[in-house]
């Protein structure tokens, strides 16, 4: 079943759902004794900092497509940023990009030492199951199928593997679509995911999955060539990481295959495949839309 939109426009819940996820998370990152503090600490510094909290607001904007209650969608919400959050701890590290500014604030390896940063994105990762497992007794019979998308998200088919295929594309040049498909799985992937797991726990119908799914991933491609665009086109303070890291790391790119207009053209191309996608959803999708739109002209 795919609801009808709520009257008042999503940009006026935009604020609410990042107090909402930030409340939780921080719910989810108190120690109830037996974790070591430092652990705590960085792992904690990692999430709390600023941040977009875009998959979250896409996984309540999905689950507001299906009519479910926020309170349902909430772990959801959680456990997406949490491995997001453990993403970007590894993907600074000094064997993989090298950053040392993440978010406007010094990367976690740099504050905690590189130990500390893995420990502290491998305990994201496994806590991120842990608050989906707490919630599956809500999930009802697709509980599994639900923590399912995380898992295949976050491993070797998806964000894992990604990062493998980005390490060993460095210092050559990869084709379009070479590119697309490290893109889809090491940023792609856990959008998707985001999405589609409201949906699941909605139990929506085959077609209106496969929309979904189109929308998602093709958004996903889009959320990336943006990142692509803004590594080029601003300044390490404007984005709030190291701008530059691509080229210095000698990284395939939108831009540096396409040129910047040709980036910005496929992004448009690939956002308007998106938007084709979620048309057919209806009203329900409005929430889905905004921050679709957000995604392709956001300057950090």
């Amino acid at each position: 079943m795919v609801s009808q939109a709520p009257k008042q426009g999503f940009a006026h819940r935009v604020q609410q759902y990042v107090s909402r996820v930030n409340i939780r998370l921080e719910q989810a990152l108190t120690s109830r004794g037996g974790v070591p503090e430092q652990l705590v600490e960085a792992m904690r510094y990692s999430v709390l900092g600023p941040g977009k909290r875009v998959r979250p607001l896409l996984s309540y904007a999905s689950g507001e497509l299906f009519g479910l209650a926020a309170e349902r969608v909430d772990s959801i919400a959680v456990a997406v940023e949490l491995v997001h959050a453990y993403s970007l701890i590894h993907d600074d590290l000094p064997a993989m990009d090298d950053d040392d500014v993440r978010r406007g604030r010094p990367t976690v390896h740099r504050k905690y030492g590189e130990a500390m940063a893995i420990l502290a994105g491998d305990a994201l990762q496994a806590h991120a199951f842990d608050v989906l497992c707490r919630d599956s007794a809500g999930f009802g019979m697709t509980g599994t199928r639900v923590i399912g998308w995380l898992a295949r998200a976050a491993g070797p088919a998806g964000m894992v593997g990604g990062q493998v295929l980005d390490l060993q594309a460095e210092g050559r040049r990869v084709d379009e679509s070479a590119l697309a498909n490290i893109h889809r799985r090491k940023t792609g992937e856990l959008i998707r995911a985001a999405i589609m797991m409201p949906g699941e726990l909605a139990e929506a119908v085959p077609d209106t999955i496969r929309l979904l799914d189109e929308f998602a991933g093709n958004i996903g491609l889009a959320f990336q060539i943006r990142d692509d665009l803004l590594e080029v086109e601003s300044d390490t303070e404007a984005i709030g990481k190291s701008a530059g890291s691509d080229k210095k790391n000698e990284k395939s790119t939108y831009p540096s295959i396409l040129g910047a207009d040709g980036a910005r053209r496929r992004a448009g191309e690939v956002y308007g495949d998106a938007m084709a996608a979620l048309d057919k959803l209806g009203e329900g999708a409005s929430g889905l839309r905004w921050i679709a739109d957000f995604i392709v002209r956001r300057s950090r």
